[in-house]
């Protein structure tokens, strides 16, 4: 899938996104300013533990809730200023979405030629024989058109997902949305989803969004969203390049996200490994930034540069994708 990146809009963007819930006098804050961009074609996974607010970002990007502050932007749709007949409109048309659980993507008594059926007719985007044909393409597409007059119950978890990934395509949404699509089904029937959905991507170029908190997902797209405590945290891009033998390498390259203010989270791995706890020690070089451990409880130092070595933060030339790139962004 070739993506193009640069001035064209993104299909996604947040930028300082914030969402709290209260409840009995308690208030939760499951985003913190969070900051994503994801461009035309793209499809990308956003990967966190439980709490860490991927959910919560994924049902606003799908126009079930609203953000409490910050701004949100999906194929053109403010979705903080969207009033209720624009949002019905947006999650028919421009947002196809699947559940975790298969049994919320499929009506029991429907097969699944006539779930998608549905779903074109809900929308009124086909009609009569048309809808057949749309079915008839989209199962073909997600590889069980051979299934298209069985029921959800005479079909397999895999399968399932398959059929439900065809009907959140029927209206050819612009972005397709995914809550743990994978999250009931073993590794093996995982992997055959994700490559269906790669597959998919691949062929109508729809923006494909995916959170989990599975990191094997990550094997599957070209770009990995962490997001730990509300904030996107670190991204690793993946891609192919060509030795000096003509041998295809696989390179994944991992940064940090850097906020408006100058703010980034440095990966749990690094953190652990030079044991960085409260403060840390910068050193400003020519080309990169130098981050030491800084001072034991008793106000001595830790380390130093000749000790467990310094986690070095160098600048990049790839697109940051993550933080807004423009004073119009910004705003």
């Amino acid at each position: 899938m070739t993506v193009v990146t640069g001035s064209v809009e993104p299909h996604i963007r947040c930028v300082d996104l914030v969402r709290i819930f209260s409840a009995d006098g308690v208030e939760v804050q499951a985003l913190q300013g969070l900051n994503l961009r994801v461009d035309p074609g793209e499809m990308v996974a956003v990967v966190g533990a439980s709490g860490s607010g991927k959910s919560t970002l994924l049902t606003i990007l799908s126009g079930l809730d609203t953000a409490t502050a910050g701004s949100a932007h999906v194929a053109g749709h403010d979705l903080l200023a969207m009033r209720s007949r624009e949002r019905v409109a947006y999650r028919r048309h421009t947002v196809g979405f699947v559940w975790q659980q298969t049994s919320r993507n499929l009506l029991p008594y429907l097969t699944a030629a006539e779930n998608i059926g549905l779903a074109l007719a809900v929308a009124r985007t086909a009609k009569g024989r048309r809808r057949a044909e749309r079915a008839g393409e989209l199962l073909d597409l997600l590889g069980v058109a051979d299934l298209a007059d069985r029921r959800p119950a005479e079909l397999s978890g895999g399968q399932q997902q398959r059929v439900a990934i065809a009907v959140a395509l029927a209206n050819r949404p612009l972005v397709l949305l995914a809550d743990e699509p994978t999250g009931e089904l073993d590794e093996a029937t995982s992997v055959e989803v994700l490559e269906a959905m790669r597959g998919v991507n691949d062929a109508l170029g729809v923006t494909t969004l995916i959170v989990t908190h599975d990191p094997t997902v990550s094997d599957h797209v070209r770009r990995t969203v962490q997001i730990r405590d509300g904030r996107t945290s670190t991204e690793v891009l993946r891609s192919t390049r060509v030795d000096e033998h003509g041998d295809e390498q696989a390179i994944a390259e991992e940064f940090a996200v850097l906020d408006r203010v100058g703010r980034l989270q440095l990966p749990h791995d690094f953190v652990e490994s030079l044991q960085l706890r409260e403060r840390v020690r910068l050193a400003l070089e020519p080309d990169h930034v130098s981050v030491f451990p800084g001072h034991d409880g008793a106000g001595h130092d830790a380390a130093g540069p000749d000790a467990a070595g310094p986690a070095r933060a160098r600048p990049d030339a790839a697109r940051p994708a993550a933080v807004p790139s423009s004073e119009e962004d910004q705003r």
